[in-house]
């Protein structure tokens, strides 16, 4: 577990850090006044002064920050507005708001570039258990890998042609090599099969450089449909109470998955900073309050409207947005330690 916490870290440190570049480099881009740039969070350890922007050491080692001046439409006479956040147009407001969500993106594609290019061995994968099947009670867990074998069909075969019979099993586990023996049923339920796992092909084919920039790409794109889709219908589901956060995951189970694909290899771990991250992408677009999509919103009606929305107003609805994130992430956790 020690080592996910402090692979978690370092993620967490990378995907923020990322995110507050793309925000950094279009505030300098557009000749915005950028006071800050931070790494890690306050209290803070060391600053040193680059130009007009103080580049600072935090303590606590988790991402960073980046502090443009107007954010919060503040006002300095010595300042010309050009230079101010709050007097930019629209358009380009809009563009420093997203560039962390597009840096995110940027760096979700380049991880799973760097898998392709790499390439992974091919492997079966056990994804699910069923209840009361023999591999549940010989002690087979979900994300076990099958060795000896290297695609699915070819171990459906094996179990089916031994049905009745004791096969033994090679399984990775952990970076572990676990036997096990278990007895596949000749007549199991209909969907389970003999042995009752589900299963899955893994492994991709090294690539070369520009067909890995390529097959990447697609795979971002089509991540990010998958997680706008199952956000999407997360949504629809608590609006008619039927809403599970049970296939979600929070920073307790994210150590978890993390310590598991740290003992498979550094490519697993590129491709779990490469989900990460394109999940952290799509869920700061959401159109909610305290993310950048909530912002992006404001702009939004800002522009239909014609002028800016009443700056207490929207101090307080992102206040509001915060905490409830932030009793989601309780929530999730509780879950998750639960499930531990």
């Amino acid at each position: 577990m020690l080592i996910g916490i402090i692979f978690v870290i370092i993620f967490l440190s990378i995907l923020i850090l990322v995110h507050e570049l793309g925000h950094f480099l279009a505030a300098k881009k557009f000749g915005l006044l950028v006071e800050e740039f931070g790494f890690g969070l306050p209290p803070k350890i060391f600053a040193k002064k680059i130009g007009e922007t103080d580049y600072s050491i935090n303590a606590l080692p988790f991402g960073g920050f980046v502090k443009i001046f107007g954010e919060n439409r503040e006002e300095n006479a010595s300042i010309s507005p050009e230079r101010n956040f709050s007097n930019l147009k629209i358009w380009k407001r809009a563009i420093v708001l997203a560039a962390g969500v597009g840096f995110n993106f940027l760096l979700g594609w380049l991880a799973i570039s760097l898998v392709f290019a790499i390439g992974t061995p091919s492997v079966v994968i056990i994804t699910e258990i069923k209840k009361n099947s023999p591999a549940e009670e010989v002690g087979l867990l979900a994300g076990d890998r099958i060795a000896e074998f290297t695609n699915v069909n070819d171990f459906i075969d094996f179990v089916n042609s031994h049905q009745g019979e004791k096969i033994k099993l090679k399984i990775e586990r952990e970076g572990k090599t676990l036997e096990l023996e278990a007895i596949p049923r000749k007549n199991p339920p209909i969907g389970e099969g003999s042995l009752g796992v589900g299963l899955v092909d893994a492994g991709l084919e090294k690539q070369n450089i520009f067909m890995s920039f390529w097959e990447g790409l697609k795979t971002s794109l089509n991540s990010i449909k998958t997680i706008f889709l199952a956000i999407i219908n997360l949504i629809g589901k608590a609006f008619v109470g039927k809403a599970s956060f049970e296939q979600v995951t929070g920073p307790i189970g994210i150590v978890k998955i993390t310590a598991q694909a740290s003992t498979l290899g550094i490519v697993y771990l590129l491709q779990l900073l490469a989900l990460i991250s394109l999940n952290l992408a799509v869920i700061n677009i959401l159109p909610f309050p305290a993310l950048d999509g909530g912002r992006l919103f404001f702009l939004l009606i800002e522009k239909i409207k014609g002028s800016p929305l009443d700056q207490k107003f929207e101090k307080i609805t992102n206040a509001v947005g915060f905490a409830i994130l932030i009793f989601l992430m309780i929530v999730i956790t509780i879950k998750d330690i639960i499930k531990l």
